[in-house]
């Protein structure tokens, strides 16, 4: 019970000083499901087991910062692309619960793990599907969410086929990125000219833990 606590204290401070504003039951959620994670996290290779940082910081308040950048609105059909353990989709959802959410991946214990994890947060607004990207037929997002270590050209040719005209491509990736935009944007010829262009928003100076790390939006 203290360490639930220590970390609702840890997400509350950090929520508000990024004014990110959240109520005291999604923030009660979303502690709920980093415990759940780190349960699931035991059986089945998640998120890694050697962390430099608690999961409420590195994996949970570190999907809120996309909040941040791009306003979720009511409606809104959002992919979480690779979703692995749920991130960013679940946290984005307990937080944003007028916007869907589908989180996918070709894992199908992962998913299993989502699966049952939406189910005891009892959300409403996300499903979580074991499917590869390419199979995803006849369905178009608004925003397309991807946490995981791809290339910005691969993730932008997934995105070009699954977004909406006026649709985003979000990624929250680290390292330098120069030669990764650089190769998306000379190839979105063969991506139904997605994407126009890509922004950076560096977040390393609201963390230590977040060192290098950027949130990416490109538009198509």
């Amino acid at each position: 019970m203290e360490r639930l606590n220590n970390d609702l204290a840890t997400l509350k401070t950090l929520c508000a000083e990024q004014a990110i504003e959240l109520d005291a039951s999604t923030l009660e959620q979303l502690v709920r499901y980093g415990k759940l994670l780190e349960e699931w996290n035991h059986k089945i290779n998640l998120i890694s087991r050697k962390e430099d940082a608690p999961v409420i910081v590195k994996h949970i308040f570190h999907s809120l910062l996309i909040a941040l950048f791009h306003p979720f609105s009511k409606g809104e059909k959002v992919l979480d692309l690779g979703t692995g353990g749920g991130l960013p989709g679940i946290p984005l959802a307990i937080s944003f619960p007028d916007s869907q959410f589908l989180l996918v991946d070709a894992t199908g214990k992962k998913i299993a793990a989502c699966q049952a994890m939406i189910k005891e947060l009892g959300l409403k607004n996300a499903i979580a599907m074991h499917t590869r990207v390419e199979e995803l037929k006849g369905v178009v997002f608004d925003t397309v969410l991807s946490r995981q270590v791809a290339p910005l050209e691969q993730l932008s040719a997934y995105a070009g086929s699954l977004l909406k005209p006026e649709g985003i491509l979000i990624c929250l990736k680290g390292g330098n990125l120069e030669k990764e935009i650089t190769k998306a944007l000379d190839s979105r010829k063969d991506h139904n000219g997605f994407p126009v262009k890509v922004e950076l928003h560096p977040i390393s100076s609201i963390s230590t833990f977040f060192s290098e790390k950027q949130i990416v939006i490109a538009r198509g």
